[in-house]
């Protein structure tokens, strides 16, 4: 299901938000809708990775009993 939300996304942010026919002229999304959805589909791809970005880890020198 997420895959096809996000193949639908990408082809919608593709595709032109307007066309005409004889004339032909077309219309692109704006930049701030097209910027908007490369981060969701980012952030998807984030989020479905194995391995995290951020670890905590608490390190303790050696002899420090």
């Amino acid at each position: 299901m997420p895959e096809e939300i996000s193949d639908t996304i990408k082809q919608a942010a593709q595709s032109p938000a307007k066309a005409t026919g004889d004339s032909g002229s077309v219309e692109q999304h704006p930049l701030k809708d097209q910027i908007a959805a490369d981060k969701y589909l980012k952030s998807l791809t984030a989020m479905t990775r194995k391995k995290k970005g951020l670890r905590f880890m608490k390190l303790v020198p050696p002899g420090a009993d």
